[in-house]
């Protein structure tokens, strides 16, 4: 039916989002609003998002009610991943309204962009009525719909940062980290793993800053249940067994069923994560699930260009999750004669152990317990499973595929640009570095232009500029990327970033940053990102990019602008930790020495490697095979052709170690 009408104006937009609505009856068209005085329907959404396909299925494709939002409204359609300034702001909004966030998001507004009423999903008839609704009122009540989104617009302007800044400065310590750390111990699901309460996600930032600060705190309380959280994510429906990467969230408590879109921005992460929980926890099922996590993102959101694409759909053949299952006769068919033990293993059922006769294949026991339990060695057992799963993967490509997002993110590249990092210093393989510098690269030559950083890239096109989320995620990417390859042109990469940012979204009233770039496009208010989500909030990944520029470039200007960051923050350190995670982490290198790592000489890489077999959770890196003017590294390169290593804690350095064991000798003592 699409296919035999005109198309409206999002035929040109590059999100993949809009274009899906490119066809819909509905008018999606902004330029009405300047010349017609009509409330106007801001609906928000995303290409992955399961709930948006329905409601254009139900609501935007049917000529009835297109036609009642043609008559009465401005409609206007946005991509909130391009556009998370827009989306923000209506979500306070729709929240302020005391109604659940979430999308597709809803949201009704004047000609002068003041929402005055919103939600998310409606059945169609709900929708129509809600329409009707709300065109009377305007019709017959405007002056008291302008006076109540006047009275809104108010209301998620007048969020203050500074009600939360902390009246003295903040002293980071030892006893303050673990109250910190302790505080979020009464939330842990001890029996699933993770937070309690359905739905589940994964949350990386939290399990990051725990398994650092356990570490340290040498709290096995807390370390337990960060290895009790990560191998269950790592077996539940939520980890994709046969193809890697990991959804969204968990529809339940038990990491089971998943909501099967797939994020750029969740596996970014979990590289991160399991690189690291590997390097504490020598774990093998954590260096397999980064291999699998960076197989998918290598596989099947890389371009040509060696930028990473946005996300995978829910959705294929307009049914959730149906590339993923598999009916009991499917896999037995596939399988051979090792079914019987696969099978098994991954808890699949003749009824099917979810909707509709499905199976979702996960596993509820570690490999040792298995083979023990089906009388094989693990080798014999691994070796049984890698056969079957590869043969069922084989199968599942000749699938009907979910849909693609291949619209380009900036932030999220950042992201993976970091776990590739994290990866490659985990496993030493050049697979990750590989990728890493190519991705790099893409962001340097492809997404900024003319020194500013854009949010969005297609068909060739950067577009959107940064917000403070692309700026942060790729500043930490480069800098990550700087103490992998020692590359400085990555540190002056970032450094570049870091000035622009503080020129373009400070303000002059407090530490903490704008979202929007101050040349940006003008909205009803101008907000700051705070709290962290599935993705750090913006303003703690930039605190914690200066605290590791100024320590990499022993300047004390970046160190001050973060403490001010975090001291301004820090009253809400200790009661809202689920939404301040990453600002923990900052706390963490706050409280306690971070080691000044420098490496001169010829075996800067074999050094480096040996030291990242160790996990130093507190550390910044520097290291060159050549003279360097950086201060890390200035007049440190002996003269008789030997490598030496420099251990230095806040700014005080000892006499140069000979080798890798005296270094880390050194560094374990402090």
């Amino acid at each position: 039916m699409k296919n035999n009408r005109k198309p409206n104006k999002l035929i040109n937009a590059a999100s993949p989002y809009l274009l899906q609505h490119a066809y819909n009856p509905v008018d999606w068209n902004p330029n009405r609003a300047r010349r017609e005085d009509k409330p106007v329907l801001v609906s928000i959404g995303y290409s992955a998002c399961h709930w948006c396909h329905v409601m254009e299925h139900e609501s935007f494709e049917n000529e009835n009610i297109a036609e009642i939002m043609n008559r009465n409204f401005i409609c206007i359609k946005v991509d909130r991943e391009e556009r998370p300034d827009v989306d923000s702001i209506y979500m306070d909004a729709v929240h302020a309204l005391g109604i659940n966030g979430g999308w597709p998001l809803n949201v009704f507004t004047t000609p002068d962009q003041k929402p005055f009423y919103g939600g998310t999903y409606f059945p169609p008839e709900r929708w129509r009525l809600l329409l009707e609704n709300i065109n009377n009122a305007w019709n017959n009540d405007k002056e008291n719909i302008i006076e109540s989104a006047d009275s809104l617009t108010e209301a998620i302007s007048g969020i203050d940062d500074k009600e939360y800044a902390a009246a003295e400065g903040i002293r980071p310590d030892i006893a303050g980290l673990s109250r910190i750390a302790d505080g979020l111990t009464p939330h842990f699901d001890k029996f699933y793993g993770g937070i309690t309460g359905a739905p589940k996600f994964p949350m990386p930032s939290i399990w990051h800053f725990l398994l650092k600060s356990g570490s340290i705190l040498k709290d096995d309380g807390i370390l337990n249940h960060v290895e009790h959280t990560l191998d269950a994510m790592s077996a539940g429906g939520i980890n994709d067994q046969l193809g890697g990467g990991f959804s969204r969230y968990s529809v339940d408590e038990r990491w089971f069923a998943p909501h099967f879109e797939k994020m750029l921005y969740d596996n970014g992460q979990m590289l991160s994560l399991y690189s690291d929980a590997w390097r504490f926890f020598k774990k093998d099922e954590y260096k397999k699930t980064v291999y699998r996590t960076a197989e998918f993102i290598l596989r099947e959101l890389q371009s040509p260009e060696s930028g990473f694409y946005s996300a995978l759909d829910a959705d294929s053949e307009g049914v959730e999750g149906k590339f993923y299952v598999w009916r009991y006769d499917e896999i037995t068919n596939t399988a051979g004669e090792d079914a019987g033990i696969f099978i098994n293993y991954y808890n699949i059922s003749e009824k099917g152990n979810w909707e509709h006769g499905n199976n979702i294949i996960h596993r509820d026991i570690p490999l040792n317990g298995a083979s023990r339990k089906f009388g094989m060695s693990e080798s014999e057992l691994s070796g049984l499973l890698n056969r079957v799963e590869q043969k069922l993967f084989s199968a599942r490509s000749k699938r009907i595929r979910p849909g693609l997002d291949d619209k380009i993110i900036a932030g999220w590249n950042g992201l993976v640009l970091k776990g590739l990092c994290d990866a490659y210093n985990a496993f030493n393989d050049d697979l990750f570095l590989n990728a890493a510098v190519k991705n790099a690269l893409f962001i340097k030559n492809r997404m900024i232009k003319d020194g500013r950083l854009y949010r969005s890239y297609k068909n060739d096109v950067p577009y959107t500029h940064g917000t403070l989320e692309d700026y942060a995620l790729v500043i930490q990417g480069f800098i990550s990327l700087y103490q992998t390859d020692f590359d400085e042109s990555w540190l002056n990469e970032a450094e570049i970033l870091c000035r622009y940012v503080l020129a373009h979204f400070a303000d002059a009233e407090n530490s903490l940053l704008y979202f929007t770039d101050i040349n940006s496009e003008k909205l009803i208010t101008r907000k700051k990102e705070i709290f962290d989500n599935v993705i750090p909030s913006s303003n703690s990944v930039m605190a914690t990019n200066f605290y590791l520029m100024g320590r990499l470039l022993s300047d004390n200007t970046y160190i001050d602008i973060s403490d001010r960051m975090l001291r301004d923050i820090s009253v809400l350190l200790e009661t809202g930790l689920q939404f301040m995670s990453n600002w923990a982490g900052l706390y963490f290198y706050r409280s306690c020495p971070t080691a000044e790592i420098a490496i001169c000489g010829p075996e800067l890489k074999n050094f480096k490697t040996e030291i990242e077999k160790e996990w130093i959770p507190n550390k910044v890196t520097a290291g060159s095979i050549k003279m360097s003017s950086l201060p890390l590294l200035n007049n440190r390169f002996p003269d008789n052709g030997a490598t030496k290593i420099y251990i230095c804690f806040d700014n005080t350095c000892g006499l140069p170690a000979d080798t890798v064991k005296e270094a880390l000798s050194r560094i374990k003592s402090l």
